[in-house]
């Protein structure tokens, strides 16, 4: 089963903590011999799943929206994003050179055409830019992928 990852950046550390649980319990169910999570691990939820994915002994997938994505990312995840990438069993490209929103929205494209099952770890509101979770959800469903929305209770963004 192949399961992907989209959320909301620059949670709370209260939040952080709440996700981090939501999303080991939603792997947990999963079978590790099948289970492969696509991510573009970024900071936030895309990290926190893919590190969730390997604990439970599943293979990543990694989707890199652009040449640049690194460079764009906070500094202080760059050695996370670069040991999550370094573990990924298959890394797929949209080929474009700038990290902005087009970008983002290419690889969460490229990511929802790869999985049975979208986690959406989201408040239910729009999209703050293009590419947002919001935006990332509504072509999920157009597509008919399936979206599973994980928010704690009580949880703001």
């Amino acid at each position: 089963m192949h399961v992907g990852i989209t959320g909301h950046r620059g949670l709370s550390e209260e939040v952080e903590a709440q996700v981090r649980v939501v999303l080991d319990d939603a792997i947990s169910e999963c079978d590790p011999t099948e289970l492969v999570g696509v991510s573009c691990l970024a900071d936030g939820p895309d990290a926190w799943f893919a590190d969730a994915v390997l604990r439970h002994g599943g293979r990543l997938e990694v989707v890199v929206p652009a040449a640049a994505y690194r460079d764009a990312l906070p500094q202080w995840h760059h050695p996370v994003y670069d040991r999550l990438l370094s573990c990924a069993a298959d890394v797929h490209e949209t080929g474009m050179p700038e990290s902005n929103p087009e970008a983002h929205m290419a690889g969460s494209e490229i990511l929802v055409g790869l999985v049975d099952v979208l986690i959406a770890i989201w408040d239910g509101m729009p999209a703050r830019g293009h590419g947002g979770t919001a935006d990332v959800v509504a072509y999920a469903e157009r597509v008919g992928t399936s979206v599973q929305v994980l928010w704690p209770e009580g949880a703001e963004r």
